[in-house]
């Protein structure tokens, strides 16, 4: 075999998401793009906002000396004091920049925390359904990847997470408002999952950490807050990227933060910035970071997605479907009417529309939608919605 055993099991079961896709194209070129409903992929479809614009054409104009050169590995003082800030002002806990580091994007700062901590035969936790990537981030290091089921509803469920933790477990992983679900977890859950740790690391006699994958923070609805981390754990890391709240995933700029109160602090951070680097990223990009602490605290306008799940969450519910509302992110991940999720998604692809079968996020049964879309293609796929369900009754 010309590749790698690992890579070529990895492509054999490589991501639904990207599967479907792939669809897209081939679809579009038979149908028409107008009448393919493609909501495969969480790409967002909002426009950049206007601070952002401006702090890119500003920090481009500018003339740096060493502008354009290799930044420090945890990328540049004065970006990390700024995110540092921000998340002080945000998260009410004392980090400075030397907790912080810029990454590439959320899966670079996940990539960066588990080369840092995990040793052969390591596992990460985390509750299912997940985004699927988590499982590949963990083999990128020697680890593992092992899932815990939610509640009906999709909050934690304690009690099977507390039964998961072995001797094995080096890290928790939540991601929260999640994908694919749209879950928001609650602050009194999350402190419960800390004190589950905190036993369980005296239990074992090693630190478990809690990562916390955020790059959906900003994008929640209905006055729900997104809890800190923080506040809940000391052995606690943040990643995060601006690829949905900015809207510029094809920029990859993101950041982790450690606990300024993590026992372990100075070595996971300079283990990590060494990690920044061996990865291959040699740091974020320069000029990203510029742009973004020129436009620290900038979003999208989170209306026009609460907007789009009214119109999608509507139209479903009218046509007989089940699922939980959404609290953010910009997905929803409804039952299918059959226990062979991937049969439902080949039915809605005969309607032209692209989901992604909950199998890909191990969660069989459902299925996902990106509704991060125009409006127009929410509302035209309804009917086809409705005709496939019906197929099933």
């Amino acid at each position: 075999m010309s590749i790698a055993k690992m890579i070529q099991e990895s492509v054999e079961k490589s991501s639904w998401i990207r599967k479907m896709f792939e669809e897209g194209p081939k679809m579009k070129a038979q149908f028409g793009a107008e009448n393919v409903f493609d909501f495969s992929l969480g790409n967002p479809n909002l426009q950049a906002p206007a601070e952002f614009h401006k702090a890119l054409a500003k920090v481009t104009a500018e003339s740096v000396e060493f502008g354009h050169g290799y930044t420090p590995n945890p990328g540049y003082p004065f970006v990390r004091k700024a995110v540092a800030d921000f998340i002080r002002q945000e998260q009410g806990i004392a980090a400075t920049e030397e907790e912080v580091i810029m990454t590439c994007g959320a899966a670079g700062a996940l990539n960066v925390i588990l080369k840092a901590i995990l040793d052969p035969g390591d596992e990460v936790l985390c509750p299912a359904p997940y985004f699927v990537e988590y499982g590949f981030y963990a083999q990128n290091h020697g680890g593992v990847l092992k899932t815990a089921p939610t509640n009906e509803d999709f909050t934690l469920d304690l009690d099977a997470m507390a039964r998961a933790i072995t001797d094995k477990t080096k890290a928790v992983l939540v991601n929260s408002p999640n994908n694919p679900t749209g879950q928001v977890y609650s602050e009194e859950s999350l402190k419960a999952l800390g004190k589950i740790l905190e036993d369980k690391s005296k239990q074992y006699n090693k630190t478990i950490y809690l990562l916390s994958d955020e790059p959906y923070r900003k994008i929640v609805f209905d006055s729900i807050q997104v809890p800190s981390l923080f506040s809940c754990y000391k052995e606690s890391i943040v990643a995060t990227s601006y690829s949905k709240d900015l809207s510029i995933p094809g920029e990859r700029i993101g950041w982790l933060c450690v606990h300024p109160e993590a026992t372990y602090k100075a070595q996971l951070v300079g283990a990590m910035a060494m990690a920044n680097r061996i990865l291959g990223f040699v740091n974020a990009p320069g000029l990203m970071q510029r742009a973004v602490a020129a436009s620290i605290g900038a979003t999208v306008d989170v209306s026009q997605y609460a907007e789009k799940r009214e119109l999608i969450c509507n139209g479903l519910k009218e046509a007989g479907y089940t699922f939980t509302k959404p609290a953010g992110a910009f997905y929803l991940f409804p039952k299918t009417p059959t226990e062979d999720d991937v049969a439902f998604v080949r039915a809605l692809q005969k309607e032209r529309i692209l989901v992604v079968p909950g199998r890909g996020f191990g969660a069989p049964g459902y299925f996902r939608i990106a509704f991060c879309m125009d409006n127009a293609t929410i509302t035209n796929s309804l009917p086809g919605f409705a005709k496939a369900l019906k197929e099933f009754k």
